[in-house]
Formats: C-alpha cells, structure tokens, sequence
C-alpha cells in the first residue's frame, strides 16, 4: 500500500505542476496580446504643404513606426497648416495641441539662435553625413538636450535624422556673377543663412516653404532659395524663375527634425520609445537612397523647363565664408560657443578622412569624366 500511494501522490503532483505550468504559460502568452490590442494615436504635422517631398519623407517616416509598432502606435500624417502654421510646429507640439511634428530646427531659431546650428551650423568643411555623425556620436544629442530641456525648458524630445545635400544658392531673375548683387536684395531663406546673407547685404525675408513661390510671384522678393531640386520643382520655382544657381557655402548641413510631446511620450512602453527612434535611422537610410533617384531626374526635368542651372561663381562662395567668420563673432552667447566648438572640434578631426585634402577618397570628378565625358 504504501509503494501505491507512493506513486499515486507522486502522479498527482505531477499533474498539478503541468496544470500550473499550462496557465503560466497561457498567461506568458495571453498578456503581450492584450499589450497589442491596446493602440495609441497620435496627431502628427509635418512643417511642409502636401506637394513637396519632405512631407512625402514625413509619411513615409509614419508609415515605418505604424508598421513596426504592429498598430500599437499611429501617427496620423497632416500637412503643414492643417493644424497650426509651419513656424508654430514646436509651440504646438509642447502644449500639446499636437503629439508630434516633422520639421527642421531653423524654423524655430528666434527662440535662441544656437538651435540653428543643429541645422545651419557654418561651412567648415563638412557635410550633412558628419554633422549627423556629431549628433550622435560627437555629444551632439546631448548638447540639443541641454537646449531643449535646461535652456528653453521644453516639454519636448526630438531626433535629427536624414542628411540633406548641399544646398544651392537659390533662384535668380538673372546670373548671379558677383557677390556684390546681394547689396539690397530682397532674399527668402532661414536660421543663421539669414544672418548670413544680411552680412553680404540683402534684405532678408523668412519665409516657410510654402509661401516662397507666391511670394516670388507677386515680386516680394527677389530671389530665394529652399533646398532642392524634387522640392524645388514641386513648390513650382520653375514658373516664376529661369536661373537656378547651385553650389553655396549658407545650408550644407541639415536634417529633418522630429519632435514629441515629452510627456506622451514617455508614457508610452520602452519598446514603442525605441521603435520612434530606430525609425529614424530605417528612414535615414531609405529616404537617402530615394533622394538619389528623385533629385537626379528632377534637375534633369527642371532643365527641360528652360531653367538656367548654373554653377555659383567660387568669388560668392569666398564671400559667403568670409560673412561666416562676421555671423560666429556677432553671437558670443556661451551656450552658442559651446555647440560651436564641439561642431569644429568634430569637423576638424573628421573631414579630412571624409571630406578635405583627398586623403581617402579618389578625385570623384575625375573618374566621372573619365567614364562619360
């Protein structure tokens, strides 16, 4: 009786350890099913109207973080002014009007200037590439933080993400030969280009991207530029000028700016966090590439269009950098100096092995003609 009852409680004790194992287990699997089912929304406003590329760039950042959150997270994509001007993005995006926005940090340098070096810092031999290798990698990110949160005292958290190419000089109603043109010229641009641009002597008029054509159009300014040829072509520059004038010293570094609402933001699980900022570098990469295709056969559109597209004279481009020494001494805030000189300390180091003097990389230009002419 005894071996018996033996193997009786151990049959039983076995069957209570499967049964507990079995509802562990349903647990384990039931509960990141009920995490699934429960999905967040988010109003989210791209600073640009619904015909240029950067707000097709904007859905297309969307589109990533819906598909990897499993719907658990959606940003609902509206263009510029849907809900609040393109220049009102970051105040709406703080108070909460809006969850999110897609931008850049030009668009919100009068509040301190320094944030325009997140987005037009000088020339100093870099590029877009590097500055977004600063960002992450040079203790950029910690620097737009201090800005954001102890200087500005923002309810926000943001991203850099998507290296623009070199910006060109803009749209002309003639050749631009001589740097000397610019004296009383009325000139759209933004962020420190238009402290830039004010030292060579135009009258410099900020405007968001929707609104330059117009104003080209109606003659309230003479000349603009915004940044490339896909959005050039889109916003209609075409129509209302014949000469695009390419290579410039004022925007050769920026990127995209993506700001949350801090608080709902870190409401959100660590996992949907993570997806926000992964997205950004999957964009990064992906909309590069698309840039690729869409800028090549742009220009070569806008060219069929009758439009001039010539090469900005070096005299202007000396000029312009002579203008940047004026710009940097003019903005002695300490903050200010200190993004600065993590900036040149970081270009100075790595573009020769990127970018100056040919150290690494073979003369492009020459291995072009070589092959077509």
């Amino acid at each position: 009786m005894s071996a018996q009852r033996s193997r009786m409680s151990k049959s039983t004790s076995r069957r209570k350890f499967l049964a507990g194992a079995a509802i562990t287990g349903a647990a384990a699997v039931a509960m990141p099913q009920v995490s699934r089912a429960q999905t967040v929304t988010w109003k989210y406003q791209s600073t640009w109207p619904t015909k240029d590329i950067f707000h097709e760039f904007a859905v297309d950042y969307a589109k990533k973080v819906n598909e990897m959150s499993g719907g658990r997270l959606k940003l609902d994509v509206l263009a510029a002014g849907a809900v609040v001007p393109a220049f009102q993005l970051q105040d709406a995006v703080h108070s909460g009007v809006l969850d999110a926005g897609h931008g850049v940090t030009v668009y919100w340098y009068g509040k301190n200037k320094a944030a325009s070096l997140f987005g037009t810092p000088p020339s100093m031999g870099w590029d877009a590439h590097s500055m977004l290798a600063w960002f992450y990698y040079g203790g950029g990110e910690a620097l737009y933080n201090e800005l954001i949160n102890d200087i500005l005292k923002l309810n926000l958290v943001g991203l850099l993400y998507y290296p623009m190419m070199n910006q060109p000089l803009g749209w002309f109603k003639k050749e631009l030969k001589s740097a000397d043109e610019f004296k009383g010229m009325k000139y759209r641009t933004v962020g420190l280009s238009a402290d830039l641009f004010k030292e060579m002597g135009a009258s410099v008029t900020i405007l968001p991207g929707g609104e330059i054509v117009p104003a080209l159009d109606r003659g309230l300014i003479d000349a603009a530029e915004f940044n490339n040829p896909s959005s050039d072509l889109l916003l209609g520059f075409p129509d209302v000028s014949k000469y695009f004038m390419v290579r410039s010293h004022h925007q050769q570094q920026e990127s995209f700016e993506l700001s949350f609402n801090k608080a709902r933001y870190n409401a959100l699980p660590a996992e949907l966090r993570a997806i926000l900022r992964y997205a950004a570098f999957a964009a990064t990469a992906d909309q590069f590439a698309q840039a690729h295709d869409r800028y090549s056969k742009d220009l070569e559109e806008i060219r069929k269009r009758g439009v001039n597209v010539i090469k900005t004279p070096d005299s202007v481009l000396e000029a312009q950098l002579k203008a940047w020494d004026k710009v940097i001494e003019a903005n002695q805030d300490p903050f200010f100096q200190k993004v600065l000189n993590s900036q040149k300390a970081w270009a100075k180091r790595v573009s020769p092995y990127f970018h100056t003097n040919n150290l690494t990389t073979a003369q492009l230009e020459v291995a072009y003609k070589h092959f077509f002419g």
